[in-house]
């Protein structure tokens, strides 16, 4: 167990300052022990850098701590103690009473999941075998059994990703005329190899999850059931074209949208990156500019929330002015949330624009540290806000009632915070070119859109949505690491877009593209009625028609 280093601040001109010390004088306590301090981490740093496990993303962290923006920890970065806290932390006592009641509250044997999280298992109903309701209870004689709330035994076996089932078939042979006489397939047993539920499982495994080809084929192959990266690539080629119209669909309706969140992140496409273009191409795009990106459209539209993903040479902005370009004549301009970036607007295009706060707020967090006191001020008075607002979630305001609510309630503190703002570089008390210098002046120059929950019905405060959503974009960019050519970044951007859409809609992303895939001629036809939140409905519709016709 490594023992941990305690924190010693100490700056390089006091450093400076002790080493000179050091050549003429005896030290003092304080002094040793800050040279002291700084040796060992010299040998800490060797030690951990020599570790090939060791990253820069974990290096920072051992040196300012482990990353967070929730207003309590930062504010222990600050040096604050929430109350009741003990700097040795929680007494063992209260973790003790915790774990004894958390345990009390939970249902023996099942952990933190009831049987009614377990959507997608197979319920077997089992009836006691010697009673049933109206019978003589066996325990009194006297009193009569009736229903009572069902028990329920949770079993989880495992099984292998894609699973194969191999038929072997009969074959006779007469031994005159030599006819062959082949026994027939189960019935239901399709043609194909691969049925819809594989395509599934290997799109949802991919750019649901971020597993990469070659590591399912490797464990597919480990548990006897092959299945090579290129039949894997096949198989979601071929079913993205097939489903292609609700991807289609999602973009007019995500257009629709009252609120739209973008952002991108950066993204590999070897071919867009190789100098072995085709000419056209090359000089329409590489004219405009070189990096790829990745762009996230959330839209939220009557109640519902459309993920879109656009991957290329274009912008965030730009993405989004394609999506706009479907809006309905009819429908005045949307909210749009996004960072202070310009690359994020989306040109010719009104929208009513709102800046992140989140974003804004982060950047006193960077500086937290250095300007503990003037940070605290701001993150309490932006933790107020945010505490509004999960308020007027749970009460289910609507846009006009939450705007009300957060002019009352959030208006007077960030009133105060603005001229708090001001004050700090008017009167000098803040240094322009520090860091939170330049934390307060870019939140004073993007103030009105930074605020305009306090101005519009429906305006967020955040783009958190967009960036969640993103984070699907770089689970997959750690994992497979590039795209090989556009068409590969198409499907993906295709496949992340439904699957994201289903969770975002508690929908099961699994269930829904196999039904894609199986009423693709339908989809293709009527792609409005095989969108996640209403496929169920077209499903039980047919089947009632079906019903009606037998």
């Amino acid at each position: 167990m490594k023992q941990k280093i305690e924190r010693v601040e100490v700056n390089m001109e006091e450093l400076k300052a002790l080493v000179e010390r050091a050549k003429t004088a005896v030290l003092e306590e304080r002094d040793y022990n800050q040279l002291k301090a700084a040796v060992e981490t010299l040998g800490y740093l060797t030690q951990i850098i020599e570790d090939k496990k060791t990253t820069i993303q974990r290096l920072r962290q051992i040196l300012f701590g482990a990353s967070t923006e929730t207003s309590r920890n930062v504010l222990k970065m600050g040096g604050e103690q929430t109350a009741g806290e003990q700097s040795e932390g929680p007494t063992l006592r209260g973790i003790v009473a915790r774990n004894r009641e958390e345990s009390e509250n939970k249902s023996k044997g099942h952990g933190r999941n009831g049987a009614e999280a377990y959507r997608g298992a197979t319920t077997i109903k089992v009836s006691y075998d010697s009673l049933k309701p109206g019978d003589h209870c066996p325990e009194c004689q006297k009193g009569k059994v009736y229903h009572n709330t069902p028990g329920y035994l949770v079993r989880i076996v495992g099984q292998a990703p894609l699973a194969a089932t191999v038929y072997e078939l009969e074959k006779l042979r007469c031994n005159l005329c030599g006819e062959l006489f082949r026994a027939e397939a189960p019935q239901g047993v399709g043609p194909q190899k691969y049925d819809e539920t594989s395509a599934s499982m290997i799109a949802l495994l991919k750019y649901g999850s971020g597993v990469p080809f070659n590591r399912l084929e490797q464990l597919q192959g480990n548990i006897g059931i092959p299945l090579p990266a290129s039949t894997q690539w096949e198989i979601v080629q071929e079913t993205a074209a097939e489903i292609e119209p609700a991807f289609g669909e999602l973009i007019r309706q995500a257009a629709q949208g009252e609120v739209v969140h973008n952002d991108d992140t950066t993204m590999k496409v070897l071919a867009l990156m190789s100098r072995e273009q085709p000419q056209e191409q090359s000089q329409q795009e590489e004219s405009q500019r070189s990096g790829i990106f990745t762009s996230a459209v959330v839209s939220r539209c009557e109640g519902r929330t459309i993920a879109l993903f656009f991957t290329g040479h274009k912008h965030a902005g730009e993405n989004l002015s394609a999506v706009l370009a479907q809006r309905a004549a009819k429908l005045g301009p949307p909210i749009q949330m996004c960072d202070a970036l310009s690359r994020n607007l989306p040109g010719e295009f009104k929208v009513v624009l709102a800046h992140c706060l989140a974003h804004s707020r982060r950047k006193f967090v960077d500086v937290v540290r250095q300007f503990p006191e003037e940070c605290r001020y701001l993150l309490r008075t932006l933790a107020e806000v945010y505490r509004n607002d999960a308020l007027s979630r749970q009460q289910g305001m609507s846009p006009e009632e939450r705007l009300r609510f957060h002019q009352e309630k959030s208006g007077p503190p960030m009133n105060d915070l603005e001229s708090w703002l001001k004050e700090q570089l008017e009167e000098g008390k803040v240094e322009p070119n520090s860091g939170l210098g330049q934390a307060i002046s870019y939140m004073k120059k993007h103030w009105g859109r930074l605020t305009m929950f306090l101005q519009v019905a429906g305006a967020p405060l955040d783009n958190n949505i967009c960036e969640r959503a993103l984070k699907k974009v770089i689970l997959h960019r750690k994992n497979s690491l590039f795209y090989k050519t556009p068409n590969g970044a198409h499907v993906g951007d295709l496949f992340m877009s439904l699957i994201h859409t289903c969770q975002l809609s508690g929908v099961d992303p699994f269930g829904y593209l196999t039904e894609l895939q199986k009423h693709a001629a339908k989809l293709s036809q009527t792609p409005q009625q095989w969108m996640p939140w209403n496929y169920r409905d077209t499903l039980q519709r047919e089947s009632s028609a079906d019903g009606a016709d037998t």
